[in-house]
């Protein structure tokens, strides 16, 4: 069973925001205990305090960490999708194959009106528009074929053209020309997560997401859920495993190695995803109880499998659907 741990950075009112140094602590404890990758949460309205902006803590939490992967949520109101497929394909390079993207199909009407968009937009909209901005994303980390760079500097060849792909983009929200001005990522494409999903949205995710975070109150709700999505991938050309499916669990005080074991048996997805809130004491929690639990039931590794996030995952490298 895969193992993520899904970290909420943003503070509420009256509450402390944690440090950079409090984090990275939380995020190498994981690492030690074999957990595959870190997600980290962030947002862009008034009513929540996020000390970072996400993509920029994953940059630094690569420099303090050497094997675990490292996921960010990013909006893709805030963000244009040459800027945001250049800034994670960096991540990528940066981290040596550790990163990950975190998107939604959800709107926050709040954070619209922060990017003018004060009006934001019907659900539909955002969903066709949430649904190209992934295929830019994408289509661009898939610009350059692996080999495409000689660096040739006898033959004056920087490049093979015939390994250069041009996206040419022109849909109903963007137009945009590629490629990224950036090598390929070293894992094939950084790993693409989506979260926060409505059943219409499941296809969409089923055919170009890697890994998925189902929400589920029961081991049986996760199942349900985790099977139809399968099912889904395979019916959009894809092999099962080529979609890694992650049942989210609340890290509550009532969280132990006999509630573990509970969702553990359903079988019915490929791992967990524990979220912990912004809070030192259920980071502390998570560090000092239920991480050991899961050392003692072998639940969590004290190795990762390869180096990078798709080697953690069992995932083919980036663009072998």
């Amino acid at each position: 069973m895969h193992l993520a741990v899904s970290l909420n950075i943003a503070s509420s009112i009256g509450q402390a925001s944690l440090t950079f140094a409090e984090i990275a602590g939380l995020v190498r404890k994981a690492e030690a205990a074999g957990i595959d990758m870190v997600v980290i949460s962030d947002a862009t309205d008034e009513r929540s305090s996020s000390p970072f902006e996400a993509t920029t803590l994953l940059a630094a939490l690569a420099t303090a960490t050497e094997r675990i992967g490292l996921v960010a949520s990013a909006s893709t109101l805030a963000h244009q999708p040459y800027n945001l497929a250049r800034r994670f394909a960096s991540l990528d390079i940066i981290s040596h194959g550790r990163i990950g993207w975190n998107a939604t199909l959800r709107q926050n009407p709040r954070e619209a009106a922060n990017f003018s968009r004060s009006e934001g937009f019907s659900n539909d909209d955002f969903r066709r528009r949430a649904e190209e901005y992934i295929g830019i994303v994408q289509g661009l980390w898939r610009g350059w074929d692996t080999d495409a760079l000689l660096f040739d500097k006898a033959g004056g060849r920087f490049h093979d053209p015939d390994k250069m792909h041009f996206l040419d983009h022109k849909g109903e929200f963007f137009s945009v020309r590629g490629p990224l001005n950036i090598a390929r990522s070293p894992q094939g494409t950084p790993v693409l997560v989506m979260s926060s999903l409505a059943e219409a949205e499941f296809d969409f995710a089923a055919r170009v997401a890697d890994v998925i975070l189902v929400d589920a109150v029961s081991p049986a709700d996760a199942k349900a859920a985790c099977d139809d999505l399968k099912r889904r991938a395979v019916t959009a050309g894809r092999e099962p495993h080529a979609l890694k499916t992650l049942a989210t669990l609340q890290a509550e005080p009532e969280l132990g190695t006999d509630h573990l074991d509970h969702w553990f048996a359903g079988q019915g997805c490929d791992g967990l995803n524990l979220a912990l809130p912004a809070d030192l004491s259920a980071l502390d929690d998570f560090a000092d109880r239920i991480l050991p639990d899961l050392r003692r039931r072998d639940a969590a590794r004290s190795a990762h499998a390869g180096a990078r996030l798709r080697d953690h995952l069992g995932l083919g490298a980036g663009g072998e659907k």
